[in-house]
């Protein structure tokens, strides 16, 4: 009689917020899968769903129940983690039969959760050989791109902020470990590696820049040390990927950083939270109050790499922000020539000290700086991108379609100024039938709006 092998439990998977919570949920599946468990995508073919929640802001957390409801109301063994966690008895008040709730970034209390809710069934035929736990496997992201988490927490105490005291204090990962996912992954068909933290910049403070050997030498555990690794791996074709630096703070030694952009390493990009300009409203902030060294650095940068694009987010509306503050960070805009923008309205978090800031903006006037503010940034995003046209840059292919009535093929790209997801794209046309997502091609641009570029591959 033939013998009838199990399935295996499968678990579903709801991950919200940012990229570092996307890596997290990464994780957590590998983990999963490592241990038997096969995958759903969807609520009725799973035996658990996990939903990996955002707490940054209230409009984050308002989401993250909202999917924890829906999951519970279409599947019901549901298990909460991520950084809404750590308020457990607001979810249990809410949702009192979920399985579990877990903390940001716990592992291990996530996979005994999921162990407990639908124990794994193996088989001495197919399980003879414990899987490998490889932490660069089940990927949410498309194949050819994949976050590269370096660190965990934020030495920070910005007034606005709660992720210490979600994620905790800076924790570098080593260096080599660091390095040899990467590896990994560029030889899985990673065509760009988006390097993520809660700060960039600090990487190895915590571990005194220690060195780890990588390929019989030294390397420190430091930004500059690991660019300039990350600008070394090549996949077997010998194609080197594009590194993508985000949450990057201007401390002085990323001057550093930009010579490799210029020899091309890594790509010539820079996301840096600056959150606002005016000295006092930095201050109420916490934040450093450089803005005039940072404009001179700014230019210095674009001496030594032309192209480099510097994307960065603002809060308006902080507590006591003035006209005269608002009007400040607008002429700073003006100077910078920032090539990608984010606004947000500022929002209360639960924890926060901001919350007990005197002089809250009203909502209205919120809006209408934050409208101010995108008409502004849109303004100078569309000449700065009028000016690539009839240049000739090299484009990531993330989507393509299926030929027309005429047989022309289309497809979205971004340019090296592009993060996927935050930034703009490049919409082309006249494609070769052979193309596929991950592939690199040089594009002539011929138009573009505010945001986004048109043209077609040489």
């Amino acid at each position: 009689m033939a013998i009838e092998i199990p399935s295996p439990p499968k678990v579903g998977m709801v991950s919200l917020g940012c990229p570092k919570a996307l890596v997290d949920s990464e994780r957590i599946l590998t983990r999963l899968r490592a241990d038997g468990y096969a995958m759903s995508a969807d609520y009725a073919g799973a035996d658990v769903v996990l939903v990996n929640t955002c707490g940054f802001l209230d409009s984050a957390k308002e989401e993250s129940l909202a999917a924890i409801g829906e999951a519970m109301a279409e599947n019901g063994r549901v298990i909460v983690t991520g950084c809404m966690g750590n308020e457990a008895d607001a979810i249990r008040a809410r949702f009192p039969d979920v399985l579990a709730v877990t903390g940001a970034h716990q592992y291990e209390a996530v996979v005994e959760a999921v162990h407990d809710a639908a124990p794994p069934e193996l088989s001495p035929y197919v399980d003879l050989i414990p899987q490998a736990y490889d932490e660069a496997g089940i990927k949410l992201t498309p194949r050819h791109y994949s976050y590269l988490k370096i660190s965990e927490g934020c030495n920070h105490a910005c007034s606005f902020c709660i992720i210490p005291s979600l994620r905790g204090k800076l924790a570098s990962r080593r260096i080599d470990a660091v390095l040899r996912e990467a590896e990994k992954l560029v030889q899985a068909g990673t065509r760009e590696l988006l390097v993520i933290s809660q700060d960039t910049s600090a990487y190895g403070v915590d571990v005194r820049h220690e060195e780890r050997m990588w390929k019989d030498r030294a390397v420190r555990t430091h930004m500059t040390d690991l660019a300039r690794e990350l600008g070394g791996l090549r996949d077997a074709g010998g194609q080197a990927p594009w590194v993508r630096l985000h949450y990057v703070y201007p401390y002085p030694h990323v001057d550093a950083v930009i010579p490799l952009m210029a020899e091309g390493l890594i790509t010539p990009y820079l996301d840096i939270p600056f959150q606002h300009a005016s000295p006092a409203v930095l201050k109420r902030m916490k934040r450093p109050a450089n803005e005039a060294k940072v404009l001179e650095r700014l230019r210095a940068w674009r001496d030594i790499c032309p192209d480099i694009a510097i994307r960065s987010s603002f809060v308006v509306g902080f507590p006591g922000e003035t006209e005269a503050d608002f009007e400040y960070l607008l002429d700073w805009l003006d100077e910078a020539q920032l090539d990608r923008v984010g606004a947000f309205r500022f929002e209360p978090v639960a924890g926060a000290a901001a919350n007990d800031l005197p002089d809250a903006v009203p909502e209205s006037l919120k809006e209408e700086r934050y409208a101010r503010i995108m008409e502004k940034t849109a303004a100078i995003s569309a000449a700065k991108l009028q000016a690539r046209i009839g240049r000739v840059l090299p484009v990531i292919l993330d989507e393509v379609g299926e030929p027309d009535e005429d047989g022309d093929i289309g497809a979205t790209g971004r340019s090296q100024a592009d993060a996927p997801e935050i930034d703009g794209a490049v919409y082309l046309r006249n494609m070769p039938t052979d193309s596929a997502p991950g592939d690199i091609l040089n594009v002539r641009i011929e138009d573009a709006d505010e945001h986004d570029l048109f043209g077609a591959p040489l």
